[in-house]
């Protein structure tokens, strides 16, 4: 563990160092890149859902609850979604989810419960995409549901945030952020801590995040560095075995660094990246040794260098190639040492076909170590009825490498298998989408085919173990849609739902995680931009299988304090309440949620 601490402090130090490079005490001239996300992101005819901060972000919301603006399916096992959540999307297991950070894949390998270790602050992000169903496969396996997108934000001007907040159950949190543009060079660093007590017995955590971010104005493109630190330590009773009764403890610390160049010659664009993600987890099941001394430390590493090449090609339209690499490790004192790479290629097309039809094409080509080597790819149209309305068609076949837990962990109550294949999906959707002025509503219809899905079974009630298992078949259907209205100049109205009915043909087996996908989710948000600041509500129904739904009523305030000679100065005073109504609930069988929770603070900007 000092090992630990001392790698943490010097990436935190190292950032500290190289973000402010950037920060000038004077204006100066900048350029504003945009975000520097892939270029193959056309190809997604279909609607994908996107918040992005300072328009329609839920005000000092951490990135958990921004997501759960989307038709996304969050599990949390930890208060407020701030330490560990799951995701599902249109039905899938919380593995089937792909998450990237500008558009480069960052997935734990050894299990996706650590998946929502993303160590960048509210701070970093500029928008999050959803990019549900067809299109997703193109961005590398675990796209079975879709994909989230995180687009970190690029340094444009000077600028300084500090807030401070706490609030129920002993809970408090600090957070600065410092960027700033000179000329060519930016730079950003962002540190952020949270602490609570927890709403019951261990439930306590800690949590620090530090991130740094260095862009630079090359001729005809750019350069991007973006590195990040977290370190997580919380309460975890019963996390993972709902109702046994375990006091456990876990410790998580992840590392993260990207960076890429982005070139465009002529009608060329040239983008090679390397990412490293490295994690480490500790788990003690039993922190009071009664009934097991079960502790597992696993280290995994994952690096990823690759490039794409996109071209202007005349009657092919915009045409795109990509090469990749990936080598990821596992160190672990349960599922031992292993390594496996993979090599990939893939190519895009997007084109406007005629005045009214828009094509998108894709296709990857995967070579895994262990596994068959496996194809995927999409088709996707767009068909304009009117200048406002149109329809979207797409079709999608994508993969899912089994996990390092689900091929090698072991203990008394769960069983791998190093013999799974990879799980097969073919996906078909069909949609209509309606943009106006101040409104936009859309309707999309899915059917997904899995193939060899992965659970963790048990034959009958009495077995100890859970056992993991290629299942034959599953279908999954559903409907998706959404509305945003604008319904005055103050009033703004953001809600979807998604239904969702998962069909398993298996052997009678008792499953895991198969049938829990949520057959009925609402997400609501109505915002009001009052003259002393900004009020939001927002609604959470779900419903899951076999059990009665719950609703969930938040809140936020946020006061403008007023100051003399504020230029870009801001300050503000904010409430926010989750759980309005004290509602019980169960987002994972077994493990309860926190009731009413309500926060303030103070926040600065400058």
């Amino acid at each position: 563990m000092h090992t630990l601490k001392v790698r943490g402090i010097f990436f935190v130090a190292a950032m500290a160092f190289i973000a402010p490079a950037g920060v000038s005490a004077e204006e100066g001239t900048f350029l504003d890149l945009g975000p520097i996300v892939v270029s193959k992101a056309k190809i997604h005819l279909a609607h994908s859902y996107s918040l992005i901060n300072g328009v329609s972000w839920p005000e000092h919301a951490s990135l958990s609850e921004a997501l759960a603006a989307f038709p996304l399916d969050l599990q949390s096992r930890s208060p407020k979604g701030d330490i560990q959540t799951d995701f599902s999307l249109r039905g899938s297991t919380f593995q089937g989810v792909l998450i990237l950070v500008d558009g480069q894949r960052i997935n734990d390998p050894q299990t996706a419960h650590h998946n929502s270790d993303i160590p960048l602050t509210k701070e970093d992000i500029e928008r999050i995409e959803v990019i549900p169903g067809a299109g997703s496969s193109l961005f590398g396996p675990d796209a079975i549901g879709g994909a989230i997108n995180i687009v970190t934000k690029k340094p444009t001007r000077n600028r300084a945030v500090f807030e401070v907040r706490g609030g129920r159950y002993q809970s408090d949190g600090q957070l600065f952020s410092i960027s700033g543009k000179k000329d060519a060079l930016g730079g950003r660093f962002s540190l952020e801590r949270q602490e609570s007590d927890g709403f019951r017995y261990d439930t306590g955590f800690r949590k620090v995040t530090a991130s740094g971010s260095v862009s630079l104005d090359i001729p005809e493109g750019a350069f991007t560095l973006e590195s990040g630190y977290q370190a997580k330590e919380f309460g975890a009773f019963d996390f993972y075995t709902p109702g046994k009764g375990f006091p456990s403890k876990e410790r998580t610390e992840t590392y993260l660094l990207n960076t890429g160049f982005s070139v465009t010659r002529g009608d060329i664009l040239i983008k090679p990246n390397f990412l490293w993600r490295s994690h480490f987890d500790t788990f003690l099941l039993d922190e009071s040794g009664l009934k097991s001394s079960l502790r597992n430390r696993h280290r995994s590493d994952v690096y990823t260098p690759g490039i794409y090449f996109k071209k202007e090609a005349g009657f092919l339209g915009s045409v795109g190639c990509g090469l990749e690499y990936g080598d990821e490790h596992i160190s672990s004192s349960n599922l031992g040492n292993h390594a496996r790479s993979h090599r990939s290629v893939f190519l895009d097309e997007s084109k406007d076909a005629t005045g009214r039809l828009s094509l998108g094409l894709s296709a990857r080509f995967d070579d895994y170590d262990g596994f068959n080597r496996m194809c995927t790819g999409s088709l996707n149209a767009k068909y304009a009825l009117t200048k406002d309305a149109g329809l979207v068609l797409g079709i999608q076949r994508s993969i899912r490498v089994p996990s390092f837990t689900e091929l090698y962990y072991n203990d008394p109550t769960t069983s791998g298998d190093p013999g799974l294949s990879a799980e097969k999906a073919l996906t078909y959707q069909l949609g209509f989408e309606r943009k106006e002025k101040k409104l936009a509503y859309g309707l999309t219809f899915f059917l997904r085919r899995e193939d060899d899905f992965i659970d963790w079974v048990k034959l009958d009630a009495t077995q100890a173990q859970w056992t993991v298992r290629n299942i034959t078949e599953a279908d999954v259907y559903g409907i998706e849609n959404y509305l945003k209205w604008d319904i005055s100049r103050r009033i703004r109205l953001d809600s979807n739902y998604t239904y969702i009915n998962r069909k398993i043909y298996g052997q009678g087996y008792s499953y895991k995680y198969g049938p829990s996908a949520t057959p009925h989710l609402v997400n609501t948000s109505l915002c009001f931009d009052l003259p002393a600041g900004v009020q939001r509500i927002w609604l959470t129904y779900k419903k899951k299988p076999r059990r009665r739904g719950w609703l969930l009523v938040n809140a936020s305030f946020i006061y403008n304090l007023p100051l003399k000679h504020a230029g870009d100065k801001k300050a503000e005073l904010f409430c926010q309440v989750t759980n309005i109504l004290n509602a019980e609930y169960q987002d994972i069988e077994g493990i309860p949620e926190p009731g009413r929770w309500v926060e303030g603070g103070l926040r600065f900007e400058w």
